[in-house]
Formats: C-alpha cells, structure tokens, sequence
C-alpha cells in the first residue's frame, strides 16, 4: 500500500540558493517539493518565502556540496522522510537538478591560482563523482537528473572554469549513455545567457537587457524534458 510521502513527487535542487537553480526550485514548487542545497542560508530562507508565497513547500539544506558525509547524511534522510514503505531507494526522488558551480575568477592559464584551480576540481568535478553513486538509487529507473551545459571550454581565460565545467558535463554524458535504456532519465541541457551574478563576474559591463530571465529560463527548460 502506498503512503502519502511515497506518492509526493520529491525534487532535489543542488545550487538552490539563486540564479537557474532558484528559479527551477520555484518553478517546481508547484507540482514537486523541493530539497534546497546550497551554501547561503539566507538565500536559502529568501527561497522558500517565495515558495511558501507559491503554495509550495520545501525543505532547506544549508550545506557544501563538497562534503560527502553531509551529502550521503542527506540522501538518507531523503530515503527516511519520503521512502517509507519501499522495498529500496528507487523511486524516492522523481528529479535531481544539478546547477551548483565554483565560478573561478577569470586567468591566464599560465597564472591560475591553485586554490581557484582546486575549488573548481572539488566542486565541479569531484562532486559529480560523489552525488551521483549517492543520487542514483533514490531516482531509480523513472527519476530524471538534469546537468547544465556551459560552452566555455577551450575560450581565453575561463581556463578553470571552462576544464571542470567540460569535464562535469563529460561524466554526466556518460552516466546519460549508460542509463539510455534502463533509467533514470539523464538530461544535458544548454540554457540562454541569464543576468545572474556569476556571468556578471565574467563579463562585467555586458548589456544585461537581452538576457533571458532564470524563471523564463527554467520554465522553457522543464517543458524541454516534459
């Protein structure tokens, strides 16, 4: 018999706290609760007053992606609060939305910091190594994951950035191959040029007027996967 947490359609957003993945929290609020990850708190909090004001509901995980014991303590507690009454993990998530990033400033590749090359590493790339053994059995055959392409790799200065960004979407590329035909449903998708604070910081001065909102943004990519 099911409960009602196993028929709650549950969305985790990793990088909750603004920008694309705010908006997709926002957007999916009406139909999903939402798991918000993210490191700000009070961004965070800012996020699930506007969801509240939706109707929606969500719970908050103010915490960093790049620490495995807190992330597999979440994905645990998920299976707890929602998985009740299931023989095993599958099924427990019906979406995971991967938007969290280490930004590193712009450099020269031959003058990049090592701690900005570092942090890009762990966050961009060790922690796609981490989440997905951990995500993969809460999503199950029919769960989707969605990973956020960024045409950077190879231009002149986004050398951290443009490498761990490439290789995050590489492994998400193949963890798509390998589930084409049992699931769950790995989606790569390539969103329009957005005003949030991490293009800003790449191209300062950029006329931000023909920019496509996150919300417009995040609805027009979830009508994609649909």
């Amino acid at each position: 018999m099911k409960t009602q947490a196993m028929e709650q359609k549950i969305a985790l957003i990793t990088g909750a706290s603004r920008g694309l993945g705010a908006a997709l929290a926002e957007a999916l609020c009406e139909t999903h609760h939402v798991v918000a990850v993210a490191r700000t708190t009070g961004a965070l909090e800012e996020l699930d007053d506007r969801i509240q004001a939706k109707g929606g509901k969500a719970t908050l995980a103010p915490m960093d992606i790049t620490n495995s014991d807190a992330m597999a303590q979440l994905c645990r507690s998920i299976f707890d609060r929602w998985g009740a009454g299931r023989e095993t993990m599958a099924g427990t998530l019906s979406l995971w939305a991967h938007t969290a990033v280490h930004a590193a400033p712009l450099s020269p590749a031959s003058h990049m910091d090592t701690k900005d090359w570092e942090k890009s590493v762990a966050a961009n790339v060790t922690v796609m190594g981490t989440l997905i053994p951990f995500i993969a059995p809460l999503l199950g055959s029919d769960g989707k994951a969605l990973f956020f392409d960024d045409p950077q790799a190879g231009r002149k200065f986004f050398g951290a950035y443009g490498a761990t960004k490439a290789a995050q979407i590489a492994l998400a590329r193949s963890w798509q191959a390998e589930t084409l035909n049992t699931g769950p449903n790995i989606h790569v998708l390539t969103p329009r040029p957005m005003p949030t604070a991490t293009r800003a910081r790449f191209f300062p001065g950029e006329d931000r007027s023909p920019l496509t909102a996150p919300a417009a943004e995040a609805k027009r990519l979830l009508a994609e996967i649909a």
